[in-house]
Order: structure tokens, then C-alpha cells, then sequence
């Protein structure tokens, strides 16, 4: 996993934001806060874990799909993975 090794420090924080944002809307249903803020940052922490994944699965297509495919077999092969990593993405 070449890419995420080299993006280790931005990957990282990000996660580190969004667990930030975890702990908010935690602090906020226990405080009992409005739903409106509860639900406007439940979907901001949807959004940046939406766009970390988005971001490792580019590296995973561009590193090691894309990469690797050299003959029409192996080109058929990238796109089955493919198809079955973005399916499992929209669960």
C-alpha cells in the first residue's frame, strides 16, 4: 500500500479531524443539543470520511489496479476488482 504509506501524515490527520468531529456529535447528544446541529455535523463527519475513503481508493486504483494491468486478462481482472471495490464503496 505504497500510497497510503505516502500520504501516511495527511491520511492521519484527516482521521484525526473526523475523530473530532466524532467526538462532537457525542458531546452534543449528550448535552442534549438540537437535532438540527446534531445532524449538520453527523453529515459534516459523513462528508470527510465519504472523501478519505474516495481518496484511498484512488490511490488503490491508481497504484495498484491501473499499474498492473499490462495484457487484456489482466485489464479484465482490474476491472472486476474494481466493480467489486466501488460496489462495497455504496454500501
Amino acid at each position: 500500500m505504497t500510497h497510503t504509506v505516502n500520504d501516511k501524515k495527511k491520511l492521519v490527520s484527516r482521521i484525526g479531524r473526523i475523530r473530532g468531529q466524532l467526538n462532537g456529535i457525542e458531546r452534543a447528544l449528550i448535552e442534549e443539543k438540537d437535532c438540527y446541529s446534531i445532524l449538520q455535523t453527523s453529515m459534516a463527519c459523513r462528508g470527510a470520511l465519504d472523501s478519505l475513503v474516495a481518496e484511498i481508493l484512488e490511490g488503490h486504483i491508481r497504484s495498484h489496479l491501473l499499474e498492473s494491468a499490462s495484457s487484456k486478462a489482466d485489464r479484465e481482472q482490474v476491472a472486476r476488482e474494481l466493480i467489486d471495490v466501488v460496489n462495497a464503496f455504496l454500501r
